[in-house]
This record gives C-alpha cells, sequence and structure tokens, in this order.
C-alpha cells in the first residue's frame, strides 16, 4: 500500500534526512520526501497498520530533524 503526507520542513538537506529516517522505520518498505512539494510517499510493507507505522517514522524523523512534521 502506498500513501502520500503533507509535510513541513525547512530545507533540502532536512527533507533528506527525514527521507532516510523514514526509511530505516519497520514496516516501511520505502519512502521518498519531495521537498519542492513538500510531500513524503511512503510504501508500506505487506500487513502493516499505515496510521501505527507512521506514528514510528514520526518519531524518527523528529530525532533527526526536531522542527520537522508529518501530517497524517
Amino acid at each position: 500500500m502506498k500513501k502520500t503526507y503533507k509535510i513541513d520542513v525547512d530545507c533540502a538537506n532536512c527533507a533528506n534526512k527525514m527521507e532516510a529516517a523514514a526509511q530505516k522505520t519497520d514496516g516501511v518498505k520505502n519512502a521518498v520526501v519531495n521537498f519542492m512539494t513538500l510531500k513524503m510517499n511512503v510504501e508500506f510493507e505487506e500487513g502493516q497498520d499505515p496510521k501505527s507505522v507512521m506514528e514510528e517514522v514520526r518519531k524518527n524523523c523528529k530525532k533527526v530533524e526536531s522542527d520537522c512534521e508529518i501530517f497524517l
């Protein structure tokens, strides 16, 4: 399953940090952050609950970029 989320981030480097953090999260098959459109596209592993996985993605992203936001 793939979903797109609106994000708020200040710079392209920060967006890259968010992308890397999201990709390392359990339950995420792939994640791509587009700084120009301020969107994150997430592909979830089979059988995963997107809502709970995205809560973990948000926590992991906040660790690397504390002022970023993902709108769920």
